[in-house]
């Protein structure tokens, strides 16, 4: 008989629970009881209602407070030096302060480096190693919510992030200390919790090993040998699970683990590569069929998925095959049965978390059972599919002809860098000139009004009298402090993404489609249903407000074609290459637009580009090329004189720098404070040629720098970059923060700036 599971379940709550008592918590208004009163509830119901759906393995410990790789590092005792001082402080205040920082007193502590989950847009804490790393089980979570949902009467498969990914996942203290040496003393740990977990009921563990979609070293597949050979012994069954790729190139190395099953990630796997897979998978190994996409909203294809179901049965035992998500469902919303105002034919096309399940259990039951053949989920399935496929509402002629008219011309400026910037000295900036990232804090009475405004409750009239109030405070308050080039503050801006797809054709917005970005921080990504374009300017009229309050310059503000792609749920029946480029062609009619209404400095943020690089390096360049040309055609055909910003956060930029330096932006602001301008080593070597932003200011952390932390930054910088070149500002948007805390740090970044000059 099949069976089925699930990777993992979305961990904020149907109404973004956790969120609310994230925040509420950290402003003091709720206790801890109260809060774990209210969590426990949030992963009770998500429990019962996977085992109500008819799932088999139900995950448990995918459920975080913040992030589940800051909670291996409570579990394993990874925790950095710095916060010793709290280690005998309530555990709570520990690992929030590891996540967000620490300031109390004279105690004042940086959070952890955080960045992106693979090409994902999640976030996570980046463990920090060091050569005497001393490992212990210290957080006992995967056994307390084991035994958590047992009391529920619901018996679980715990999950926990593999050692091998662990290490690669952090960083060490010193580049020439390798972190993989610590393998030794991590796995006993790792063994002692598999016994624990053993020794109290558990059947299964799934362990999840995401680096398995990476290209691997041998020195690091023989690791892997050894550990699971290891971590085998006296330990529940092991399934180990990768995902987001196929794991053909590593296959060989997969069937030789000592494992009882592996989850074999098919939506990311090639029909031919699957044919590979199944002519020797090992007879006693369970086979875990990742058929269901769990990091997108289109309905699956079901009759498809029971062909690959079928040609998986012709060589495997039905009692070694389990029908799952592809990944966790962390990365999905979690249902649709709340979107009532949603366009009924595109919602008819779409499956949230809890609809995923659904299908998952529907595809179980068809191969265990006759009567489904000829099911009306089936039929209605393929209806649906089928509406889709010939919609009116996705195909549009004219942005398809406009696609085929891309040409060379567009993808240039006029002249090289060197020589635009001689001709952009006319904006008559200082050295060091400042800025911010654009965005500023969006306050409860920013968020009622819009709130109010989307419900009819105010006028338009009304709605925009107040965003031209808040805009005139944020440019007093920028001028009174001196910044050299002024953004609006984006207070008409509910998400970066979300604002200009609610102003293209080709996007469609839920109201509850939220899914978890870092911590309490939820976004809700824009659905890409059909073709792409602009029919009406999106932001000049607030930009041309701004620049008529000030005789300073005022960046236009937009976010980049790529960053729109990755952070929505993008159409799955063309190339996303296409898609991208529609996008960059309506934001070229966006610059050209800004560029004619006097705004001489324009900002294309692309915060997601290295994000969206494929797992597999056999197949960056064909991503590049034309993650590239977007960029480019949407910026390329402004004058020489016209500067053009873009700001990149929270990846790694080493290996992509010749790309990021054919982007071709005059300036480029980027995340370095919480990694301590490290990120600066590379652009060093690589001698990047245009100017830099190195962000000063860590806007993820409630906590206030000092003027003296950010000016040891920039006497860093100095070291790295030409003193011409380096610009002064915050890692990122102001969005998320407080008044209070904004004010006193560029308070403090223009008083450095100031005095370095």
């Amino acid at each position: 008989m099949i069976l089925s599971s699930n990777l993992g379940y979305p961990r904020i709550g149907s109404n973004r629970e956790l969120k609310w008592l994230l925040e509420s918590f950290w402003k003091k208004e709720i206790n801890e009881d109260y809060l774990f009163k209210k969590i426990s509830e949030i992963k009770k119901s998500n429990w019962i209602k996977q085992k109500k759906s008819g799932i088999n393995y139900i995950p448990s410990n995918d459920f975080s407070l913040y992030d589940h790789v800051l909670d291996m590092c409570l579990t394993l005792n990874v925790i950095p030096d710095r916060f010793n001082k709290l280690k005998k402080k309530n555990i709570l205040d520990l690992y929030f302060a590891m996540a967000r920082g620490y300031q109390n007193g004279k105690i004042d502590l940086k959070a952890m480096e955080m960045t992106k989950w693979f090409d994902t847009n999640y976030h996570y804490i980046v463990p920090e190693f060091k050569p005497n790393q001393n490992f212990k089980l210290s957080f006992y979570k995967i056994i307390d919510e084991f035994l958590e949902a047992k009391n529920f009467g619901i018996k679980t498969r715990p999950v926990i992030l593999g050692p091998l990914s662990f290490l690669h996942l952090g960083k060490s203290a010193s580049k020439k200390f390798n972190k993989f040496n610590l393998l030794s003393k991590l796995v006993p740990v790792y063994k002692q919790i598999l016994k624990l977990l053993k020794d109290f009921g558990a059947e299964w563990v799934q362990i999840d090993e995401p680096i398995l979609s990476l290209d691997l070293d041998g020195s690091l597949k023989k690791k892997f040998i050894s550990t699971y050979k290891s971590l085998s012994k006296n330990s529940p069954k092991i399934l180990l699970t990768s995902y987001f790729s196929s794991i053909l190139p590593n296959y060989n190395l997969l069937k030789k683990l000592n494992v009882d099953g592996l989850h074999i990630d098919l939506v990311n796997t090639l029909n031919k590569d699957l044919d590979k897979i199944l002519l020797n998978f090992p007879k006693n190994k369970l086979f875990s069929a990742g058929i269901i996409n769990g990091r997108n909203i289109w309905k699956n294809d079901l009759s498809r998925s029971i062909e690959i179901l079928r040609k998986i049965k012709r060589r495997i035992k039905d009692d070694k095959i389990i029908i799952s998500s592809s990944c966790s469902l962390l990365h999905s919303p979690v249902s649709l049965d709340n979107e009532r105002d949603l366009n009924a034919n595109v919602k008819d096309w779409l499956a949230f978390a809890d609809q995923k399940l659904i299908e998952i259990v529907f595809l179980q039951k068809y191969f265990n059972s006759n009567f489904l053949i000829k099911s009306n989920y089936l039929i209605n399935n393929s209806i649906s599919l089928k509406k889709r496929k010939n919609s009116k509402l996705i195909n549009d002629q004219k942005v398809k002809k406009r696609i085929k008219s891309i040409n060379s011309k567009m993808l240039s400026r006029n002249n090289k860098y060197f020589l635009r910037k001689m001709l952009q000295e006319e904006l008559n900036l200082p050295l060091f000139p400042t800025t911010t990232i654009g965005s500023f804090p969006q306050t409860k009475e920013v968020r009622k009004l819009r709130l109010k405004y989307k419900k009819k409750e105010i006028t338009k009239k009304t709605y925009e009298n107040f965003l031209k109030r808040e805009t005139k405070k944020a440019i007093k308050f920028q001028e009174k402090i001196d910044i050299d080039v002024i953004v609006h503050g984006e207070f008409e801006r509910n998400d970066m993404v979300e604002y200009f797809g609610e102003k293209l054709k080709g996007f469609i917005f839920t109201k509850f489609g939220w899914v978890q970005s870092y911590g309490s921080r939820c976004v809700k990504p824009p659905i890409i249903f059909g073709d792409i374009s602009r029919s009406k300017s999106m932001t000049v009229f607030w930009s041309k407000f701004a620049q008529s309050l000030t005789k300073k310059i005022v960046k236009g503000m937009l976010t980049g074609p790529v960053t729109i792609l990755q952070w929505s749920f993008v159409r799955d029946d063309q190339p996303r290459e296409i898609t991208c480029k529609q996008i960059a062609l309506a934001l070229l009619d966006e610059v050209l637009d800004l560029e004619k209404n006097g705004l001489q400095i324009i900002q294309i943020d692309e915060p997601a580009l290295r994000e969206g690089l494929p797992l597999r390096k056999r197949e960056w360049n064909n991503y590049l090329n034309w993650a590239i040309d977007s960029f480019k055609i949407a910026s390329s055909s402004v004058k020489d004189e016209t500067q053009i910003h873009t700001h990149m956060c929270y990846c790694e930029f080493d290996d992509i720098l010749d790309s990021i330096e054919k982007l071709d932006a005059d300036v480029i602001s980027i995340e370095t404070s919480r990694s301590n301008m490290e990120l600066l080593d590379s652009f060093k070597a690589y001698k990047y040629p245009n100017s830099i932003g190195p962000g000063v200011y860590d806007i993820h952390s409630p906590r206030v720098p000092t003027a003296k932390e950010m000016k040891i930054l920039l006497e860093k910088a100095k070291k790295y970059l030409d003193v011409d070149k380096i610009w002064v500002n915050p890692d990122c948007g102001l969005k998320t923060r407080g008044w209070p805390e904004v004010k006193k740090s560029l308070k403090s970044m223009t008083s450095v700036a100031k005095g370095l000059r």
